[in-house]
């Protein structure tokens, strides 16, 4: 799928598919945040290899990597198929980082802010966070934390779900409830933030960044119904969208003046 360049949310988009406080609610967040609550997913939720994401990185994707919300660490093994040699983790649930200890080169077991801003400046050639922002309290710091660590050149891979669509509209509409659910996906208990495709990308861009790829998945029948709207419902029958973004040159000091609500500094 493919959506012409243009418009001031992004230079040039092309479709081919918080810190966490200890005691507040973020601090109950995951796959990023910490453990889900009583009767939440078990250590599988950890486990995804994300293939269906990491699929969409472009070649070559670097050597120096950070998967930030790693958990369990798999996407390891096609990441260095492709080239990465040094992979570090981020992963505030301590059994899910003590089982990706045993495939990242570091991983480190903490909420996303403050272990970002442990690690090296300019210090990776590819940053991953997937599914990661819609699980924080402060996305926009997240990213501007991801942006300092970004070498010259890098690129940074995020997935979000999709707040626009039809699965949140239906509970909404035919079930009058919002429909939030302890064992995960798209309506997951722990979700604090929610993005369309425009606020995802207008997060990215006012925070260090150039989205230049906006990917999606829609499947047999939502490519159908694609189709056969001419395009009108794509916003609705896509569940997550992944995006690709390039540092923009700015100056370390004015990306960590850039105010916590995610607006552009002036």
């Amino acid at each position: 799928m493919a959506e012409p360049a243009g418009g001031p949310e992004a230079a040039s988009l092309t479709h081919r598919a918080a810190a966490v406080v200890p005691g507040s609610p973020s601090d109950r967040a995951n796959p990023h945040g910490s453990p889900h609550p009583a009767g939440g997913p078990g250590p599988e939720y950890y486990r995804s290899r994300r293939a269906e994401v990491t699929g969409r990185l472009p070649d070559p994707i670097g050597e120096r990597v950070l998967d930030c919300g790693c958990g369990a660490g798999l996407v390891a093994a096609s990441l260095r198929s492709r080239g990465a040699r040094h992979l570090t983790g981020i992963e505030i649930v301590p059994e899910a980082a003590a089982e990706a200890r045993t495939r990242l080169d570091v991983v480190i077991c903490g909420d996303a802010l403050t272990s970002l801003a442990s690690l090296p400046a300019t210090s990776f050639d590819l940053l991953l966070a997937y599914d990661v922002l819609e699980h924080l309290v402060d996305p926009a710091a997240v990213v501007r934390g991801l942006r300092r660590c970004a070498a010259p050149g890098a690129l940074l891979h995020v997935s979000v779900p999709n707040a626009r669509s039809l699965i949140l509209l239906s509970n909404l509409i035919l079930r009058g409830t919002f429909g939030y659910d302890e064992r995960g996906g798209l309506c997951d208990a722990t979700h604090l933030r929610w993005f369309t495709r425009r606020d995802i990308v207008a997060l990215l861009q006012a925070n260090g960044w150039r989205v230049t790829r906006v990917d999606f998945r829609l499947g047999r029948w939502g490519t159908l119904a694609n189709v056969l709207s001419l395009g009108l419902l794509r916003d609705f029958i896509v569940g997550q969208y992944s995006l690709c973004a390039r540092p923009v040159a700015l100056p370390v000091p004015e990306l960590a003046a850039a105010p916590a609500d995610g607006r552009a500094p002036r």
